[in-house]
């Protein structure tokens, strides 16, 4: 009795000190509502799960065929998630809540389309400065917030949402006034503007996947090197963690809030250009949101604002958006990998209820551990 007692007291010790643990239990908790709700509208729950395996896998379990094209799409498709994650998790770091993430994607996406289509048709060079402009204009949307933050106490949330429309209605602007251009569409990109690669299309069966993900990974390890190893990462988290504190301590916090912002739009403007000149031939007249932005401070809560854990919660989401037409083939209501991600979120944002939840049992515990302890004094 005493053994179960003290495992079950562990586990719950270790579930309370680690947010990976619990990000692990939300997820699962999130496919298990899921599960309950395919059963509830009358569809087989196994569909879900085969539609899963085959993006994960390439294996098509009910016609035992393999195709390694559905990876590849799985891991395009992942990566806005992945930087646009980066860009909410590296603001969050500082104290800050970046919901102007679908902003900063639209302005690097209008931006890597203008040069796409206007810029120098020289092989790799055209493409490299349309990427390198898609960052550029993201750090200047997200460090014009971070600036008015930092030198006026202008909230970030509401200067981003606001910021997030000028960013969708300019870009139609913008992208309209291209020749050649109708309501929905540009003609096609010139060939040397494209971020995709023979070698990664063959290897995927032609699939989508293209130098975007490398530039994801590399951008993973420069947030984790920039947070976790460098003097600047460490007074963004000191700002973060408490303002006064920093500012005491002589860490300029004026200058790490407009930085963080800057660098948090870097990778949302990333990952506006990697859709752009890898997922599409030509440019487009946007008429709403991509959503890569706002999915994205999901992302952030389920990765914890860590490299590795956005990097894994930008793949989650990327593979749920893959599967759902998978689902939607099988008979499983498309709506459900949305519930699925909704639900992810409502747990995290209970995390703290959980913990509370954690520190009563183990409290119970140890009072079961004293009360026996003392009955075998007696």
């Amino acid at each position: 009795m005493s053994n179960s007692i003290t495992k079950k007291k562990t586990f719950s010790q270790f579930l309370l000190n680690s947010n990976g643990a619990i990000s692990v239990l939300v997820v699962l908790l999130g496919f298990l509502f899921g599960t309950i709700l395919v059963l509830c509208v009358g569809r087989n729950p196994l569909n879900m799960y085969k539609a899963i395996i085959q993006v994960l896998s390439g294996y098509n379990i009910d016609r035992g065929v393999w195709n390694i094209r559905y990876v590849g799409e799985w891991l395009n498709l992942s990566v806005p998630y992945i930087l646009c994650g980066l860009a909410m998790a590296f603001a969050a770091r500082a104290g800050l809540f970046n919901i102007g993430g679908e902003g900063q994607y639209i302005v690097g996406l209008t931006v890597a389309q203008v040069i796409a289509m206007l810029g120098p048709q020289v092989p790799v060079l055209h493409w490299v400065i349309a990427i390198l402009a898609a960052i550029l204009i993201g750090a200047i949307w997200g460090g014009i917030v971070g600036f008015l933050k930092a030198k006026y106490e202008v909230s970030e949330v509401v200067a981003t949402i606001m910021l997030n429309y000028v960013a969708l209605y300019l870009s139609r602007i913008v992208i309209m006034a291209i020749p050649g251009t109708n309501t929905y569409k540009t003609v096609n990109y010139p060939e040397t503007a494209l971020i995709r690669v023979d070698f990664l299309e063959k290897i995927t069966n032609g699939s989508a996947l293209n130098l975007g993900i490398f530039f994801a990974l590399i951008a993973v390890v420069l947030y984790w090197f920039l947070m976790e190893k460098t003097n600047l990462g460490f007074g963004l988290r000191a700002t973060g963690f408490n303002k006064d504190a920093a500012k005491y301590a002589g860490i300029p916090v004026v200058a790490s809030v407009a930085i963080s912002m800057a660098i948090a739009g870097a990778f949302a403007g990333l990952a506006g250009g990697v859709v752009a000149l890898g997922s599409f031939k030509y440019g487009r007249v946007i008429s709403g949101m991509d959503n890569y932005g706002f999915t994205g401070i999901a992302v952030a809560l389920v990765g914890n604002n860590t490299a590795i854990g956005t990097l894994l919660a930008g793949l989650l989401f990327g593979m749920l958006a893959s599967a759902q037409p998978l689902m939607q083939s099988k008979g499983i209501p498309k709506e459900i990998t949305f519930i699925i991600q909704g639900l992810i979120v409502v747990f995290i944002a209970l995390r703290e209820g959980l913990k509370i939840f954690l520190r009563w049992q183990i409290k119970k515990q140890e009072e079961k551990e004293a009360a026996l302890t003392g009955g075998d004094n007696e």
